[in-house]
């Protein structure tokens, strides 16, 4: 079967592709995209390929497909990932941990995923926050109220 994508590899990019290898400092997509166009430069199918390194078809055409239309440097990197953008921006993340390493309610002894969630929409931070996420983001931070450099600027 003739490719529509051929993989024509000078000197320099072949090399290049050897040091990704033979480095050990990438990650392992990365290398494994490398081998992928030392091999269909060689002139293997995508099956032989896919079956050789153990990898899908479809990542063995795409790895060469993105070669040829956008260069090496792209076919060997990741693209950015679509997905859903933070919740909290810095401002409130930081606001939400200075309200947990405040004083708690009158008439509670410790602050509650869900009384901070509450308490930070009363504030008007935000309209609506699960404790699940103030769980999360908390969980992110090294914030720890019995260490004396907490984060927090002492009252």
């Amino acid at each position: 079967m003739a490719h529509k994508y051929l993989v024509d590899l000078t000197d320099e990019e072949q090399g290049n592709l050897l040091d990704v290898i033979r480095k050990g400092k990438t990650t392992a997509r990365r290398v494994a995209r490398a081998h992928i166009l030392l091999r269909a430069a060689a002139g293997a199918s995508d099956e032989e390929i896919a079956e050789t390194l153990h990898l899908g078809l479809s990542t063995v055409h795409r790895t060469r497909q993105r070669f040829v239309d956008e260069g090496l440097t792209a076919a060997l990197s990741e693209r950015g990932r679509s997905g859903s953008p933070p919740v909290l921006t810095g401002k409130q993340t930081a606001f939400l941990v200075a309200l947990a390493c405040s004083t708690p309610p009158a008439g509670r002894q410790r602050w509650t995923m869900r009384l901070l969630a509450d308490r930070f929409i009363e504030l008007r931070q935000i309209e609506t926050i699960s404790p699940n996420t103030v769980h999360r983001v908390l969980k992110k931070t090294t914030s720890n109220r019995g260490n004396a450099k907490n984060g927090v600027f002492p009252l």
